[in-house]
C-alpha cells in the first residue's frame, strides 16, 4: 500500500478532499500542505485548504490560503473576496479590511448580490443607516439580479431599518407581493415574514404581527426538517450539572497578563448586547462581542464534552487558559491591560463551569429579563436553528427557558460571589443605580459616558444592532401584554418548569 508521500499530486488532492468531506480536518490540512509544497501554484488546493483551516478555527491561516487562491488565478474571485470579508468581520475583527474585501468583490462583479447584501449588513452593524439603505436600494434596482429571490432580502432589511409608521404604508403591500413571488423559498421567505411582523408590530396590528412571526418560524422549521429535542436538552443539562458538581477554584490558576476576561451570558434576547454596548463606553472595558473560542474548544478538543471534564488535567486547563488569552490579544491588541475584555456569547451560560476551570476568578454577568418578554422576543427574531433549535415554537422556548434557569441555579449555588445578575427591565426603567451597582461589583469607577452608549460607532454583530443605536427606551418591557392571547403554550411550559412569570 502506497503512502500519501509517494502518490501523485492528483492523488494527494483527491485524498485530501476525501478526508475533508469525512471531517478528518487535521489530516486533510496536512495533506493539502504537503501537496502545496510540491505545487504551490495549485489554486484549487489553496481554496479548499482555506475552508479546512476555517473549520479548524485557524482563521488567519484561512485568510492567507484564500489570498493564495486569488493570487494563483482561482475562478470566480468575487466569491473568494466575499469569503475573506466574512472571515475578517466575524472571526478576525478586521472590520475595515472586511469592508474593503466587499468592495473588491463588487469591483470584480458589480451586480454580485451576496456582496451587496453583506455590505449593507456591514453598514448596519456600524450604525450607518443611510449607507445600508443605499446598498439595499442598489440590490432592488438591479435589472436582472441573480439569484433572483435573494433581492427580496434587501427589501426585508430595508423594512426593518425603516419600519412603517402607519397602517397604510405601501411597504406592507411590497412585502406581501414579494411573499407571493418567492413561494416557499426557505432562504428568503422567513426574512420577509419577520420583516412583515416587525412592521405590523410597529403600527399596533399585534394579531397580524403574531401571525407573520408564526409563519416565519414555521417556514424555518419546514426548511430544517427537524424539531427541538426536549429530552436531549434535559439530558445535556443533567450532564453539565454532573460534570461540574463542585466549585472549580482549585483546578487551575490563571496568571495571564492583559485585560481580564469578562463573560456576559444568559438567554438570547435578554439584554446582553445592550449591556455590552453600555460597558464598551467605559475607558477600562473593551467589547469583544460574541466569540466562539470556548464553544469551539469544548466541542473539538474536549470531546465528549462535558463528560471529559472529569479527566482533564490542571496542566491542560492552564494551557487552554493561556491560548484563550493569546486569542484575545490577537483580536484586540489595543484592549486596556488594566481593565476587562468582554466575551458576550449568551449561550456561554452552559459553559460557566468550564469558564471557572480556566479562570477561577472570572467575573460573569448574567443578563435576566421578564420571562414572557424574553421568550416572545426570541420568537420574534429570525434565529438560525443551528444556534437555537428551540426558538421557533413558544412551547419549546418555554421548556428551554426552564432548563436554562435550572442550570443557572446550579452555577449560582457553586459561585455565589462571581455571578452578577443584571436585570434588563430594571435597567431601562432606572439605569444609573443598576449600572453603578454593576461597576462597583467589577471594582471600576463610575463613568457617566456609559449612559451615552448609543453614540458609539463600533461594530455590533447581533440582531439588536438598531436597538442599541438609540437612547434607552422602555418599549420592549411589557411587550408580551400585546400578545397575551397567543401565549398559552409558552405559559404552560413555563409553569411546568416552575417559572413565575410575574404577570
Amino acid at each position: 500500500m502506497t503512502s500519501p508521500e509517494t502518490n501523485s499530486a492528483e492523488a494527494l488532492a483527491q485524498q485530501a478532499s476525501q478526508w475533508h468531506r469525512q471531517g478528518r480536518l487535521k489530516d486533510a490540512a496536512g495533506l493539502f500542505e504537503q501537496l502545496l509544497q510540491r505545487e504551490p501554484m495549485r489554486a484549487t488546493a489553496w481554496h479548499e485548504l482555506a475552508y479546512v483551516y476555517k473549520a479548524l478555527g485557524a482563521y488567519s491561516e484561512a485568510l492567507h490560503a484564500f489570498a493564495q487562491a486569488l493570487e494563483h488565478g482561482m475562478a470566480r474571485p468575487w466569491e473568494i473576496h466575499l469569503d475573506r470579508a466574512i472571515l475578517c468581520a466575524d472571526a478576525l475583527r478586521l472590520d475595515v479590511q472586511a469592508r474593503d474585501e466587499l468592495h473588491a468583490a463588487l469591483q470584480c462583479k458589480a451586480d454580485y448580490l451576496p456582496a451587496l447584501l453583506n455590505l449593507g449588513n456591514w453598514h448596519e452593524q456600524h450604525g450607518d443607516r443611510t449607507a445600508a439603505l443605499d446598498c439595499y436600494q442598489r440590490v432592488l434596482q438591479l435589472p436582472n439580479p441573480q439569484p433572483a429571490n435573494l433581492r427580496w432580502v434587501a427589501l426585508a432589511r430595508s423594512a426593518i431599518i425603516e419600519p412603517p409608521s402607519q397602517a397604510d404604508d405601501p411597504r406592507f403591500s411590497d412585502l406581501e407581493r414579494a411573499l407571493t413571488q418567492v413561494g416557499q423559498d426557505p432562504q428568503v421567505r422567513p426574512h420577509l415574514l419577520f420583516a412583515l411582523g416587525h412592521g405590523l408590530d410597529a403600527v399596533g396590528r399585534y394579531d397580524d404581527a403574531f401571525e407573520a412571526y408564526a409563519k416565519g418560524n414555521r417556514s424555518l422549521l419546514r426548511a430544517s426538517g427537524r424539531r427541538h429535542d426536549r429530552r436531549q436538552v434535559e439530558a445535556l443539562t443533567d450532564a453539565f450539572i454532573g460534570a461540574f458538581s463542585e466549585p472549580a477554584s482549585s483546578r487551575s490558576a490563571d496568571a495571564g497578563e492583559g485585560p481580564a476576561p469578562l463573560f456576559i451570558c444568559g438567554m438570547f434576547r435578554s439584554g446582553s448586547t445592550l449591556l455590552e454596548q453600555v460597558l464598551a463606553a467605559h475607558p477600562q472595558i473593551c467589547a469583544g462581542g460574541e466569540l466562539d473560542w470556548l464553544l469551539r474548544t469544548a466541542a473539538q478538543r474536549l470531546a465528549p464534552f462535558p463528560q471529559s471534564m472529569q479527566r482533564v488535567s490542571d496542566s491542560l486547563l492552564r494551557q487552554l487558559a493561556g491560548e484563550y488569552r493569546a486569542h484575545l490579544r490577537t483580536l484586540f491588541p489595543d484592549a486596556p491591560a488594566d481593565g476587562y475584555l468582554t466575551d458576550k456569547r449568551p449561550d456561554n451560560f452552559q459553559l460557566i463551569g468550564f469558564i471557572k476551570c480556566l479562570f477561577p476568578s472570572a467575573r460573569i454577568i448574567h443578563t435576566v429579563r421578564q420571562p414572557l418578554d424574553n421568550a416572545l422576543s426570541v420568537f420574534m427574531q429570525n434565529i438560525n436553528l443551528d444556534v437555537a433549535s428551540y426558538a421557533h415554537d413558544l412551547g419549546d422556548i418555554g421548556h428551554y427557558y426552564g432548563q436554562y434557569r435550572r442550570l443557572m441555579q446550579h452555577w449560582q449555588s457553586l459561585y455565589p460571589g462571581s455571578i452578577h445578575d443584571f436585570d434588563y427591565d430594571a435597567f431601562v426603567d432606572d439605569p444609573e443605580p443598576q449600572l453603578r451597582a454593576l461597576l462597583d461589583a467589577l471594582q471600576l469607577p463610575w463613568a457617566p459616558q456609559c449612559l451615552q452608549f448609543h453614540q458609539l460607532r463600533n461594530a455590533v454583530k447581533t440582531a439588536s444592532y438598531w436597538q442599541i443605536r438609540r437612547p434607552l427606551y422602555r418599549g420592549s418591557s411589557g411587550r408580551w401584554r400585546h400578545y397575551t392571547d397567543h401565549l398559552a403554550p409558552l405559559r404552560q411550559s413555563l409553569r411546568e418548569a416552575g417559572i413565575n412569570t410575574a404577570d
